[in-house]
């Protein structure tokens, strides 16, 4: 094998049936070497610290896990890149990780340029840069060793694509700046125009320094694209679709809280943040600074998605709105995404007029849970009981064009409850549909300051955190079953 700290990842090993792979115990190993890396950056040992990137990029079961997530549990892991190689079989993953031992800087290829829909702008789209899947493992894991030093680094308000951290963590930080009489009542809404399609090459380089897989990340970043078979240099950027570029955009952005002082309060989730401070004129000055940071990396405020407002008039921050009522600080479900996901849900049922009483409730079963306990830890409880009002009017619409020669008496019959809960049988089992508005409110936990998975000094606080997470996903999962039930159960009541 090359060197492969600087020219080559991956390991030769066995090649045991994919599906009889010890998961539980590859995991441990990773974790384990992530948190001996933490430590030593967290302890500046960076000599032990290098060294343990180079294990990590030499471990087997690193290359392992970087597949499955790849192949498995990626939402882009049907999608191909120039190449046109995918792996979705037991045996094309095994396949793949035995091919990735001969993975090198000189394998690198260009990603493939495509475009996907803006969400809740018709019209508008998002370039994407699909990496192929050779250089996705790649730079899973590069990834895994990269980002645990830099998580005994990150900045604590800082909460886009992190490990153990979330949109909901960024939520209740900003509630806790703005809650009550806010000593910072005053907000820079602030929004980076093309942070992934701008990011300066040389800053993210420079930030990075020289540690293991520094060249690889160079040659991710210089691979360029293909659209419409033709070949397009980067000089600038790091692609939408790629494994490591939320990380690499993290780093590129690191350091904007401490620039600003402890003056400002700062909650930053990738290329969106807010600042809050005392008076306009502080905010005024925040954004001069902001501007003048941002310069050497490349990237600049968008004009129209960055203003300056006060918290009683409130804001949008990450699909919610944020705004002081009568003193009291309320965050609710962004209106303009409350509309255009029930929008999304009409365009879908008028596309399957035809689709049976249970492909309907398998959609929306599909879709409701998650959207609902999105919004579950904030002052939501009018925006669901309106969306499952209307999920079901839209709902009744269809049963009523879908049997325009019968009643209403008759379609309600056919298609609901006593309880007018719209239901479907397949075979012995009746299915309901899911109920938005039987969604629990329930207070988020926001992380604690600085911590990350990675410190294995808080092993028992993830420990306990991850428990409570599994727990109300448990009890979720099992208010669902209830409202599923078989006919002969129906009977016997």
């Amino acid at each position: 094998m090359k060197d492969r700290t600087s020219n080559s990842i991956g390991a030769a090993g066995p090649a045991p049936e994919w599906n009889l792979l010890p998961w539980t115990s590859i995991e441990k190993s990773v974790k384990k070497l992530r948190q001996r890396i933490f430590r030593a950056i967290k302890e500046s040992r960076w000599n032990v610290a290098r060294s343990l990137m180079k294990l990590m990029l030499r471990s087997y079961f690193n290359l392992l896990l970087s597949v499955r997530a790849v192949t498995q549990r990626n939402s882009g892991k049907k999608t191909a890149g120039v190449d046109g190689e995918i792996a979705l079989t037991p045996q094309a993953r095994m396949a793949l990780v035995q091919r990735m031992g001969e993975y090198s800087l000189w394998k690198v290829k260009p990603t493939m340029r495509i475009y996907i829909p803006k969400a809740g702008k018709p019209g508008q789209h998002r370039p994407l840069g699909i990496p192929t899947i050779r250089d996705r493992v790649a730079q899973a894991i590069v990834k895994n060793a990269l980002e645990p030093g830099w998580e005994a680094r990150f900045e604590p308000n800082n909460f886009g694509f992190r490990p153990g951290r979330s949109i909901h963590d960024a939520i209740e930080q900003c509630f806790l700046y703005l809650k009550g009489n806010s000593l910072r009542p005053w907000i820079l809404d602030a929004d980076i125009k093309g942070a992934f399609d701008n990011i300066s090459h040389d800053h993210i380089l420079e930030a990075i320094g020289p540690v293991p897989g520094h060249q690889l990340i160079r040659a991710w970043l210089k691979a360029g694209y293909v659209e419409a078979d033709f070949f397009c240099e980067t000089s600038s950027g790091t692609p939408q679709g790629g494994i490591i570029s939320p990380c690499l955009l993290n780093i590129a952005l690191h350091g904007l809280a401490r620039r600003l002082g402890p003056a400002y309060g700062c909650v930053v989730y990738a290329d969106d943040f807010i600042i809050c401070a005392s008076t306009r004129e502080k905010i005024e000055a925040a954004r001069s600074t902001v501007e003048e940071w941002l310069r050497p990396r490349g990237l600049t405020l968008h004009p129209e998605k960055t203003r300056i407002v006060h918290i009683d008039d409130g804001f949008n921050f990450l699909s919610f709105s944020i705004r002081r009522y009568k003193g009291k600080c309320l965050i609710k479900p962004q209106k303009e995404k409350v509309l255009a996901f029930l929008a999304n849900q009409r365009s879908w049922l008028n596309k399957h007029k035809q689709a049976t009483a249970s492909h309907i409730i398998w959609h929306f079963n599909k879709t409701l849970p998650g959207w609902s306990n999105h919004y579950s830890h904030v002052v939501s409880k009018q925006a669901l009981n309106y969306v499952s009002s209307e999920i079901w009017k839209m709902i009744w619409r269809w049963c009523l064009r879908r049997h325009p020669n019968k009643g209403k008496k008759w379609v309600r019959k056919k298609y609901f409850d006593q309880r007018w809960r719209f239901r479907a049988h397949d075979g012995r089992q009746t299915v309901y549909l899911f109920d938005v508005n039987s969604v629990k409110i329930e207070r988020h936990i926001k992380v604690k300051g600085h911590a990350s998975p990675d410190d294995p000094s808080l092993r028992d606080y993830w420990h306990d955190r991850e428990t409570r997470r599994t727990t109300r996903a448990r009890q979720r999962k099992v208010t669902r079953k209830n409202r599923t039930t078989t006919e002969s159960d129906a009977r016997a009541v």
